[in-house]
């Protein structure tokens, strides 16, 4: 996410540039980057990233309750929300506030849900205790993976290949797609539930964070023909009280952890000693959700408190506060790929 162009605080950017082209240039930058949050309060908002300003609002339906996760398309084109038993579609572009799609197949709670790397399927995790992949162009469920207890998280491999799901009595599964089968199992603490997992973008490390503010973290060995190894590197109590969310930055130099203790940290992944380098202060309630910029120098996060925040990870402040839900905002999504 490149800086905004630089003006007096508290001014307009109306104005500010004679320059025709800049201006144009600087909206376009501004469009190019898709900001969603939803929760509690029934609606999902996009946001202008720098204005802060909530330019669309989709309100959902009160019998779809509210949502749990979001995911942007790779391409920027469709909007995806995981909510009760169900996950809805919503072309960006069009402006509807009608899905476009509607995956069914769950019976439980969605609170996990991914897009593939193509945007040709999505994999979804449920409190049914199931892990599914859908085909996004049929809505078609094409894998079915099943845990003995609700599902927490689910992540995919950077190769494509393999599914990473966790679930509530602490078990972190790996899913071979091809051979349709579980290939690991990782039990760190038994009957803590693992609340959130993670893989760095190059395949090299996996990260879980529980219940109890531990933080657990693998290195992954590849094995020629064979399924990879998976080392333990590292324990530590990264909160106080539940990890809500764990995500390694895209540079793989980060780690970022949301707790229920308010605050946001940011640990150093550097020679695998996850150094605590900053704590972003500033939600009044728990911190649900994170997502980072594509350069890794600015983190979005969404809290109970009603807000989501815009936090520069160089300065650890504040750079814009998104206020407009009025109930718990739990979930966030961004995506500012430059796609040129």
């Amino acid at each position: 996410m490149p800086a905004p162009t630089q003006q007096p605080q508290g001014t307009s950017s109306q104005g500010y540039s004679s320059d025709a082209t800049a201006a144009q240039a600087a909206q376009a930058a501004e469009m190019s980057v898709i900001l969603c949050t939803a929760g509690y309060d029934h609606s999902i908002r996009f946001w202008e990233a720098w204005s802060g300003i909530c330019y669309r609002q989709i309100t959902l339906q009160p019998q779809w309750k509210q949502v749990n996760r979001l995911a942007i398309s790779p391409d920027k084109a469709y909007l995806a929300a995981a909510g009760n038993a169900a996950v809805r579609i919503w072309d960006i572009s069009s402006l509807s506030n009608t899905p476009i799609a509607t995956l069914e197949g769950h019976t439980g709670n969605v609170v996990a849900l991914a897009y593939s790397a193509l945007g040709k399927w999505i994999v979804t995790g449920s409190e049914d205790g199931s892990v599914k992949v859908w085909d996004t162009r049929t809505a078609q469920i094409q894998r079915n993976y099943l845990h003995d207890c609700p599902v927490n998280d689910v992540i995919i491999h950077p190769n494509q290949g393999e599914l990473i799901s966790c679930d509530q009595s602490g078990s972190v599964k790996i899913w071979d797609l091809a051979d349709n089968t579980c290939t690991h199992e990782l039990v760190p603490d038994e009957d803590v539930p693992i609340r959130s997992i993670s893989i760095a973008s190059d395949g090299s490390t996996l990260v879980a964070g529980n219940n109890n503010g531990m933080i657990y973290v693998w290195r992954i060995v590849p094995v020629q023909d064979g399924n990879a190894n998976l080392l333990p590197v590292t324990s530590f109590r990264a909160h106080s009280k539940y990890i809500t969310r764990v995500i390694l930055s895209p540079d793989t130099k980060y780690l970022a952890t949301c707790s229920a203790d308010t605050t946001v940290k940011i640990w150093s992944t550097e020679g695998l000693d996850y150094a605590l380098e900053k704590t972003l202060q500033g939600h009044q309630r728990w911190v649900w959700d994170a997502a980072f910029s594509a350069d890794s120098a600015y983190l979005v996060t969404a809290s109970s408190d009603h807000a989501a925040r815009l936090w520069d990870l160089g300065s650890g402040e504040t750079v814009r506060q998104y206020d407009g839900h009025h109930r718990a905002a739990v979930c966030c999504a961004l995506n500012d790929i430059n796609l040129a």
